[in-house]
């Protein structure tokens, strides 16, 4: 029996099951011939609190270190920029960062703004959490130890990817094990509220297909902005299971979309190789039974990874040199925010018409 993370209430639905899945922060070296450990990965939704969630987890935590990516930190600036035209961002005030282990941190830019860090432990005028919550297995604890560093009068700043924007966008290889919990506005307003916080203000960004940046604080007035968000959402079906089990069909099409897609170029004779060897692309290439004779290497831009392989399959993951000696005629893009960010890298794949597969 499941046991929300949030609420602790046991009525529920699996939404989602994607069967038996590796980690997702396991990359084996390449000569590592497996089999790699495999994982039951489902999500359900609690019928209290509509908080759509991570039903098991292997509790590894092996993912080599990443490089963060270009589309992620021109995000984080232009969030610090919005948060200093509202006015959260004090000179001289405090903040505290609760980051997310993928990498990636705000604190540069908030110093830039005249913030400064509090000392562990300490209180701080802003509690800032971007994507570190949801890889938390006991959720309501968790909001619970962001919430008792505030001080008086202090923010919780929680950016998360949009449950809304999952569904709205069939993201549904956005499920993986380590990741606990798939916020909507109102299940993130619902578990804020069971540590005293209420929601202030709240801005999205494109980020991911659609991230949201929302203020809690011990005391708020309801922002008009915030609830407009909140009745989308809620339209949009961010609570209901049915609405939610649209991620399994849409698993099954889109593995077979991307399968035929890989076999045509093979059939034409076009080369393919993949770029981001994100945690995201482990369960698309299991589900969709992609291995090396549709897809000979992933490029990655971390050294860290190179030199390993795709866990449960026997995909190896390169550098970049791979796209610059002999461009391939087709990149399979595991993160479409990363687009621009490649082409500016490596021109010559656009000289040489290489065509684009967005996972």
């Amino acid at each position: 029996m499941m046991t929300c993370r949030a609420c602790g209430g046991t009525d529920g639905t699996i939404v989602l099951d994607l069967g038996s899945q590796p980690p997702c922060d396991l990359f084996p070296p390449a000569t590592d011939p497996g089999p790699d450990p495999l994982f039951p990965l489902r999500m359900w939704m609690c019928a209290g609190c509509a908080l759509a969630q991570l039903m098991e987890d292997p509790g590894t935590r092996e993912e080599p270190a990443g490089v963060e990516p270009r589309a992620l930190t021109e995000q984080a600036a232009a969030a610090v920029r919005t948060l200093r035209e509202a006015g959260l961002l004090r000179p001289g005030g405090t903040v505290t960062e609760f980051g997310s282990p993928h990498g990636g941190s705000w604190l540069p830019l908030l110093r830039e703004a005249g913030m400064c860090e509090a000392r562990d432990g300490e209180p701080a005028d802003v509690v800032l959490d971007c994507f570190g919550l949801m890889h938390e297995a006991d959720q309501r604890a968790a909001m619970a130890e962001r919430a008792a560093r505030l001080a008086p009068g202090g923010a919780l700043l929680m950016q998360f990817h949009s449950l809304a924007s999952i569904l709205a966008q069939r993201q549904w290889n956005a499920l993986r094990h380590g990741h606990f919990a798939y916020y909507s506005t109102p299940a993130a307003i619902t578990l804020a509220a069971s540590a005293g916080l209420a929601p202030g203000r709240s801005w999205t960004f494109p980020l991911y297909g659609g991230t949201v940046l929302l203020e809690l604080r011990a005391s708020a007035e309801g922002d008009p902005g915030t609830e407009r968000v909140v009745r989308a959402e809620l339209a949009a079906g961010v609570s209901s299971p049915a609405r939610a089990s649209e991620l399994g069909r849409e698993a099954i099409r889109g593995c077979e979309r991307l399968r035929d897609r890989l076999a045509d170029c093979a059939r034409d004779g076009k080369r393919v190789v993949g770029y981001g060897a994100a945690s995201r692309a482990v369960v698309l290439l299991r589900q969709a039974g992609i291995g090396t004779d549709l897809l000979p290497a992933i490029v990655d831009a971390s050294p860290a990874k190179r030199g390993r392989r795709m866990p449960a399959g026997d995909i190896p993951i390169v550098g970049p040199e791979v796209l610059t000696g002999d461009p391939p005629g087709a990149v399979l893009l595991f993160v479409p925010d990363l687009l621009a960010e490649v082409r500016t890298a490596f021109p010559a794949l656009d000289d040489t018409s290489c065509d684009w597969i967005l996972a």
